[in-house]
Parts: C-alpha cells; structure tokens; sequence
C-alpha cells in the first residue's frame, strides 16, 4: 500500500514525533572522563589534604596567605601566558621581561641620570608604575610583530627576547641590584613599597592584582569578541581567517598582553623584595607554563580557560610550598615538580583521546541509523 493510500489517522499516526523518554537510551556518567577533565582540582585536594596530614601549619591562616601571595605572582605570569597559548603560541621571554621591569622600577625610584642635561630626575610613583608596565608591553609587542609579521617561529623569537631583555636589565645594572627602593620625601617619590606591601581586608596586594587580572581576562575572553576571535584562530587559524578573523592583530595582542602581566609580576616582586635586581624572574616561565598546561589548556591552542589557569596555578605553588614546609630538599622539589608536569601532559593527552573516540562513537550512531522502509510500489 502507497502512502497516498493510506487514511489520514494513519499518516498522522505515523508522522508524530517519538517520546524522547520512550526512544532515549537512559545516560550513563563516564567517571573516567570527569576525573580527566577535573585533573587540576582533584590534584589541588589531593595536595590540601596530604599536606595538612603532614603538618598542623599547612592550613593556618598565616601560612595560607603567604603561599595565596606566592601564587599570585605565578597567576598573573600564567594568565598572560595562556593568552599566547591559546593562540597556539609561546612565550619564553616573560621571566627576563619580569627583570626588565622591576629594574627600570627600580632605577627610576633610585634616580634617573640625564647626562645631556646634567638633571638627576626622580619620578613619581605613578610615572614608574606606568614606565615599567610600558616597557613589558614593548616587550610584549616586539614579540607580537616578530611571530604575526616577520612570521618568525614564537619559540625562537620570544628565545632570542628572553637573552635581550636579561641583558638590558644587565647593562642597566650592571650587573647590582637597586636596593633600598623606599624613596625620598623631600623627592616625592615615597610610597612604592606601601602601596605594593599593602594589605587591604587582610590579603596583600599581589593576591588582589590577580583577582582584578584574571576577572578582566575572564570578561575579555567570554564577553568580548577578541576572546572569539582567539579560540578561533587557535582551533583552527585558516578556518578563522576565511571567516574574517583578524589573526595578525590576534597574535600580536597576546603577546602585548603577556609583556603587559610579566611587566606587572615585575612590580609586584621588586615591592617584594624591597629592590630591584637584573636576575629577577629567572625560570618563571616554565612555572607559568606548567601552571596553564596543569589548568587544562592544550598546547596546540584553542582550549583553556582563566579558571583552570588559576587551579594549576595554585596546584603548583600549594605544592611547592607544602613540600618547603615538610623539609623536602629542593632538589627533590625540582623533581617532583617535573613528575607533576609530566602528569599533567600525559592526563591531557587522555582526554583528547577520550573526546575523540566520544566523537567516533557519536558519528557512528547517528551515520548507522535504521533505513528508511521502502514506499510499497504503486498497484
């Protein structure tokens, strides 16, 4: 019998839609995937929980804001650099901007030597905050141009800006640090250190820089159109490109904003530290980048989000100063910090396979469905 043959009840009948309750197969909850996709909070309560075991001290109020304030640093060092990851880049060069900066903080604060003009000038706290945040963005941006239109490698460029930036802190220098960054009233230089060693609620101001850095990243990558445009082209740069995407001005933007949370962790450390030294920041990016690998981003870009950054961020300064606290020597910190790394791929690696068998599995069922009954031929 034809279609056309049939009674009206009949096709109506046969025309509505199935009860998705009826026809749905129930859903099952894959553990294995959720614990590979919350790796760096499992990891975070596993650290919170054995080192609590292991001393009374870990979680007293003082020791967490000391280690809350060692994290921040890292946080904001991470948060810049999952900006270039995203885009499928890297940037080796934060630490030495790190230095870069705190030293032109610190030699602004310790006098500036005009020798055209014979003027020792001595700027306002304000104008040295600003200069140094300047020179990380320049920095930033010479890294940006470098890889978006010289098309230079992002590993050899920002390797090469790594060794020019340590060297001009160096030359700066010479190779001594600033000390006794407190400034002169009679100058109107003072305040450096306490506005940066203030405390505001309780908690210092590094721990507030990278609540105010990673709420404005979180708004730039979720509400505002660079945020799309930056998953775009670090998913896919040629597919994003035909759509439109400004990928040039992409890539140069991370790294503008990776010199600009360098030049900031630069700041905050020289307040620290009370001074100003060229060797400030060495190694600082392999924690920033273990801190945004551990928070889930994938190296290849396109995945990651502040939220994991900030997880891996305190996963890796929880550890390491939970192992300070036990006595554990630091060489062996250096290698249980490299385990953790190395975890951290491997577990990231898990999930992509994951996700593409789920995928697989999708595109099989829906390309297997049951044929469709052949029409009865017509009498």
């Amino acid at each position: 019998m034809s279609l056309l043959s049939q009674s009206p009840e009949t096709r109506n009948e046969q025309a509505k839609p199935k009860s998705p309750v009826a026809t749905a197969a129930p859903r099952k909850i894959n553990l294995n995937a959720m614990m590979v996709e919350g790796r760096a909070l499992i990891a975070l309560l596993l650290i919170v929980i054995v080192f609590a075991s292991l001393s009374p001290h870990y979680l007293s109020p003082d020791n967490l804001i000391i280690m809350t304030r060692h994290v921040a640093m890292n946080a904001i060092l991470a948060i810049g650099m999952l900006m270039v990851i995203l885009n499928g880049g890297i940037d080796l060069s934060v630490g030495s901007t790190v230095g870069l900066s705190g030293v032109v903080a610190g030699m602004l604060l310790d006098g500036l030597q005009i020798s055209s003009l014979n003027v020792l000038a001595y700027p306002s706290v304000w104008v040295v905050i600003l200069i140094s945040l300047a020179v990380g963005t320049l920095v930033g941006y010479v890294n940006g141009v470098l890889v978006s239109r010289l098309n230079v490698a992002p590993f050899v460029a920002t390797l090469g800006m790594l060794y020019i930036a340590r060297g001009i802190a160096l030359l700066i220098t010479n190779g001594t640090p600033f000390s006794n960054l407190r400034g002169d009233e009679a100058l109107g230089n003072t305040g450096f250190l306490a506005f940066l060693k203030a405390a505001p609620l309780g908690l210092p101001m590094p721990v507030w820089a990278m609540i105010g850095f990673a709420a404005a990243f979180a708004i730039l990558l979720n509400k505002a159109p660079f945020g799309r445009w930056l998953y775009a082209t670090g998913g896919n740069e040629r597919a994003a490109e035909l759509s439109g995407v400004p990928i040039k001005r992409v890539q140069t933007r991370v790294y503008v904003l990776s010199g600009l949370c360098a030049a900031a962790v630069g700041l905050l450390l020289t307040g620290d530290l009370s001074s100003a030294t060229p060797r400030a920041g060495e190694f600082f990016e392999l924690n920033a980048i273990a801190a945004v690998v551990i928070g889930g981003a994938a190296l290849s870009g396109g995945r990651g989000t502040i939220r994991g950054t900030l997880i891996g961020a305190f996963v890796i300064g929880f550890l390491v100063d939970g192992l300070v606290l036990i006595g554990v020597s630091q060489f062996w910190q250096q290698i249980i910090k490299g385990a953790v790394i190395i975890v951290a791929v491997a577990l990231d690696q898990m999930q992509q396979r994951l996700q593409q068998r789920r995928a697989a599995k999708a595109a099989l069922a829906s390309s297997s469905g049951p044929d469709p009954a052949p029409a009865a031929a017509q009498p």
